[in-house]
């Protein structure tokens, strides 16, 4: 048998439902960090035509740090859930939805910069 944390033996166990409706938001979490992480290595890879070089590796090391930033968001975010729902409480706020759209967001205008400055 496998050693479970405190946290999962407090309060009471919650619907099966709700618990694999939190599981499914934490792997489409997960699905948005590989993504995110994908589109990182790919414009390290492929975008050879994007100047200056190391502006580019910038970005794409921005977008694999969001990626990995990503992951311990919604492993967190699972948790803080899990535990709320065994406590009968509210559910938390996150932080992972601004990490995500201000970290996407800046992703977005400096690739905007580069096409924008390269297309001069």
């Amino acid at each position: 048998m496998s050693r479970q944390p405190a946290w999962r033996r407090e309060g009471e166990e919650p619907d099966y439902r709700f618990t694999l409706a939190n599981e499914r938001t934490f792997l489409a979490w997960i699905r948005t960090a590989l993504a995110v992480l994908a589109g990182g290595v790919l414009l390290e890879q492929f975008a050879t035509h994007l100047q200056p070089r190391l502006l580019v590796s910038a970005i794409a090391l921005l977008m694999c740090a969001l990626a990995a930033a990503l992951c311990v968001l919604a492993y967190r975010r699972w948790r803080a859930n899990e535990i709320a729902m065994r406590r009968k409480g509210p559910l938390p706020a996150t932080a992972a939805l601004a990490v995500l759209a201000v970290g996407m967001s800046l992703v977005a205008v400096l690739l905007l910069g580069l096409v924008l400055w390269l297309s001069r």
